[in-house]
């Protein structure tokens, strides 16, 4: 037994296969392991008694003497077969070999008769179902077709091509299909080669492509593809997604068939077949999928573990296989069922036992199964018990102290206590899967722990175990008890002003608001004591509107989250509407309704302001013109007058103003020869100030008096071009327009002032 593995596991195991009807199968079994072993067998998951016809060999082998697809009691031997294994350490299944009965249909598709022209394609086909898939074979005129023709290729699923056609191509065609089961016989079809060959031109033409194929891992596909056409079409492949096709494992068949041996996945794809006319990018293409499927298949395998009691024991099998494989879990033989304690994950690629027990020990297999096929590995549990170990903690109590925490407190235990080292308190939410437990460690002296950092009305499950250098005790008996409830935390709040009357009070929900059922709104004017509420909100409410305020003050507004227990703090802010008030007066709105109307009429005053504009460009360069023939007349008076002398001012009389340095007398006099300023126009262009009043009156009174006057016009000056100088009057004899005496003027400055 040393030289043997203690391990239970399989040598051999029971393979798929094909049988033939009344004759004898055998379907192999080999163990290894610690004797003594017990093999049983089992089909379709019913245990098999031996029999005349089905009985076990002494090496473990079942052996069917006839083999029988239906029988007279309406049974099969058809069907899924396993073999169980078992001895001391557990049980252990095979994986699940099928059998099936061989057999042979009749042809569902014939070869047909066939004209075709010399130097064209002809094509027959024929096809059988069967188990084995038959091995189909063509005869012409009842002789065996000539395969080392290269005109000739003849496709694994029963098709003959035949291309460059032939006169002694004719002739009478049948296919033969055999296998295990039997040999059958397909109808006889006639090909007639007619004519000669045509040099009519013929756009290529794909008779037949390639059909859909779905194939196991190391078979062969033949992917179908004949094409015609004068001149005779080039044949390529390609795949659809890119991809190249490779060289290693491909062969053409005929003039365009694609054979691809001993597939992998990654040939899987959809493939394209396209016929080129030569020399030239006419082509035509057909195209279809080819899925290849592997079986399941393990990249890990489980491993046999041996662990303390009570602690946790994982077991990890991947597998692989195109469909990906469903695993599954057995624990001796049987379905593991999953419980607080044992738990599957990762698509039940890991199988993990917490707080294993000595009835957890068992041999526990993964099976991985696909529709390619089925495969199994096994792990065995050791539970490590040793003498002498401390029997559980006793009277294990938990007290609720506050709403994060809880004091758990316990007794030694009644037996072997001296190896005692520590012990450990495992933790948990009742609600929580075992997996999210979690430990402290504790002193062999210490008989309580206080758990902190708990969620308030929150129940927990605690237990206790006493640890010596050896292992670990029993568990002590769980507990139950829950964290107090508490108020919810203070909720933040912000406050926004929508008008002079209304504020908005807003706030966001929080996880951290825990268990609450609701908020309380307040608010006051700040030099009041009594609050205006509370309003009551809903939990799910963020907002209320706080409307009839007085904007003369300012409000406290106060929020607050509550619960079953009671109201929690409160978040407290102030706010003044006065400021929108101010803006409101200082910015009042717009009258939409007066904006409208005047949109309206916004077209009208578009084309009237351009009339006006017109109209003033036009008054403008008028102005400009008539103006600059009077700035002439001007300038020429200013050069006369440069020379005459200047009054100091100690002589100046209020009694009239003159123009230019010249008396009212000159200037009258010069009124006979030339032109006389418009002093009325000149007040119109330069208007004197409210100081100047006086003298404007001076002048209007000295000017009303004078010879009547031109009516040209001037223009508008610079104040450097004349100035106004203050005179005495003059003691010569007065003229007769100046009887009556201007207005005295006041002191004006001196003689260039402008």
């Amino acid at each position: 037994d040393f030289g043997r593995s203690s391990e239970l596991a399989f040598v051999v195991e029971p393979s798929d296969d094909i049988a033939v009807q009344e004759q004898p199968l055998i379907l192999y079994c080999q163990v290894e392991g610690i004797q003594p072993i017990t093999i049983t067998w089992r089909k379709n998951g019913v245990m098999i008694v031996d029999s005349e016809n089905a009985f076990m060999l002494a090496n473990g082998s079942l052996y069917v003497s006839r083999f029988q697809r239906v029988r007279g009691d309406g049974s099969s031997d058809e069907g899924e077969y396993d073999c169980m294994a078992q001895n001391h350490y557990g049980l252990l299944v095979s994986r699940k070999a099928k059998i099936q009965a061989a057999t042979m249909s009749d042809f569902h598709i014939h070869p047909q008769n066939a004209v075709v022209e010399e130097g064209g394609v002809a094509r027959f086909q024929c096809q059988i179902h069967g188990l084995p898939e038959p091995v189909i074979l063509w005869h012409k005129n009842s002789m065996p077709v000539n395969t080392d023709n290269e005109r000739y290729t003849l496709l694994p699923k029963g098709v003959l091509q035949i291309t460059g056609l032939r006169a002694e191509d004719s002739g009478i065609f049948h296919c033969v299909a055999t296998n295990i089961a039997n040999v059958k016989f397909s109808r006889e079809a006639r090909l007639t080669v007619s004519g000669s060959h045509s040099t009519v031109y013929k756009d290529p033409m794909i008779l037949v492509g390639p059909e859909n194929l779905t194939l196991t891992v190391h078979q062969t596909a033949v992917l179908e593809c004949i094409a015609t056409g004068n001149p005779r079409p080039i044949v390529s492949w390609s795949r659809l997604d890119g991809r190249p096709i490779g060289v290693e494992g491909i062969q053409v068949l005929g003039t365009g068939n694609l054979m691809i041996s001993d597939l992998t996945v990654q040939h899987s794809g959809i493939y394209v077949c396209a016929a080129n006319k030569p020399g030239t990018r006419v082509r035509r293409t057909a195209q279809g999928s080819l899925i290849v499927q592997a079986p399941a298949e393990f990249v890990q395998h489980p491993q046999s573990i041996s662990r303390p009691v009570g602690t946790t024991a994982i077991f990890t099998c991947v597998a692989q296989g195109e469909p990906p494989p469903q695993i599954t879990w057995l624990r001796n033989g049987q379905i593991l069922e999953t419980s607080d304690h044992i738990k599957l994950k990762n698509n039940n690629s890991t199988l993990s036992i917490y707080g294993i027990n000595q009835a957890d020990e068992a041999i526990y297999q993964c099976l991985a199964e696909n529709s390619a096929g089925s495969t199994q590995a096994s792990a065995r549990l050791t539970v490590l018990w040793a003498d002498g170990l401390p029997s559980p903690p006793q009277s294990v109590r938990a007290e609720t102290v506050s709403a994060t925490t809880i004091q758990v407190s316990w007794e030694k235990p009644l037996q072997n206590t001296k190896e005692i080292i520590g012990y450990v308190l495992h933790i948990r939410k009742a609600a929580d899967p075992v997996e999210m437990e979690y430990q402290e460690a504790v002193s062999k002296s210490t008989f309580q722990q206080l758990v902190t950092d708990l969620e308030p009305s929150t129940s927990y499950s605690f237990y206790i175990k006493a640890y010596t250098s050896r292992g670990a005790s029993k568990a002590s008996e769980v507990t139950v008890v829950s964290t107090l409830g508490e108020v919810p935390a203070m909720p933040s709040l912000f406050i926004k002003v929508i008008n002079s009357t209304t504020v908005q009070a807003t706030w966001e929900p929080s996880i951290k608001l825990g268990q609450h059922e609701g908020f309380k709104l307040y608010y006051r004017k700040v030099h009041l004591s009594q609050y205006t509420g509370p309003v009551l909100l809903a939990s799910n409410i963020t907002a209320y509107n706080i409307t009839h305020l007085d904007a003369s003050v300012v409000y406290e507004v106060k929020l607050l989250a509550y619960n079953q227990h009671g109201d929690g703090n409160s978040t407290v802010r102030f706010v003044s509407l006065r400021e929108t008030v101010e803006r409101t007066v200082l910015n009042p709105p717009c009258d939409c309704m007066k904006d409208e109307q005047n949109n309206k009429t916004s077209t009208t005053g578009i084309i009237i302001g351009i009339h006006i504009g017109i109209t003033c460009i036009i008054f403008c360069i008028l102005f400009l013109m008539f103006g600059y023939r009077g700035r002439l007349l001007i300038c020429k008076n200013v050069q006369e007058q440069l020379s005459t002398p200047q009054i100091p001012r100690s002589q100046r009389s209020a009694t009239g103003l003159v123009l230019n340095g010249a008396t009212r007398r000159d200037r009258d006099d010069r009124d006979l020869n030339g032109k006389q300023l418009d002093m009325n126009e000149l007040e119109r262009l330069f208007p004197a100030s409210p100081s100047q009043e006086q003298q404007e009156k001076g002048i209007m009174s000295a000017h009303s008096l004078s010879a009547p006057h031109d009516e040209t016009q001037i223009s508008t000056l610079p104040l450097d071009e004349f100035s106004i100088i203050e005179e005495q009057p003059d003691p010569l004899p007065k003229n007769p327009h100046a009887s009556s005496p201007a207005a005295p003027a006041p002191n004006h400055g001196s003689a260039n002032e402008g």
